[in-house]
């Protein structure tokens, strides 16, 4: 990643001739990839939304985003302050704990779903059954 950062200092300045500081190179560059994930993200999204499930995919991606920043900057943390490891491992044992539980949250979301589906076809079929 150094090498890149270099290599984009003397593409600006040297080649360009924009004598650009250390801040505002990365002002532009986190600036245009920000805002091309932002258009992708917001494609996908887009798309997820029109599929049956799309709202809890759109969750899901969120969390998931949201808990590799929280384990890895606790790692980070346990780094700088010298209170405990900090391990690669313990980051994807916690993003597990994560999965796993969403996996038992999604088992039993379609347990409930197939519940009510059998209901209504139960039901469905009683009052079909019944004479007038």
């Amino acid at each position: 990643m150094n090498g890149l950062h270099d290599i984009l200092i003397r593409i600006s300045n040297d080649v360009l001739g924009l004598n650009l500081t250390d801040k505002e190179l990365h002002f532009w560059i986190m600036g245009v990839i920000g805002i091309g994930v932002f258009f992708f993200i917001f494609a996908v999204t887009k798309w997820l939304s029109k599929m049956p499930f799309g709202i809890t995919m759109i969750s899901f991606l969120y969390t998931m985003t949201f808990m590799f920043v929280l384990v890895f900057a606790i790692e980070i943390q346990q780094a700088i302050t010298n209170r405990g490891n900090m391990e690669f491992a313990d980051a994807v044992i916690g993003l597990w704990g994560f999965l796993v539980l969403f996996m038992v949250y999604a088992a039993l979301a379609l347990l409930v779903i197939a519940g009510r589906q059998l209901f209504k076809k139960y039901d469905n079929d009683r009052n079909t059954n019944v004479k007038m």
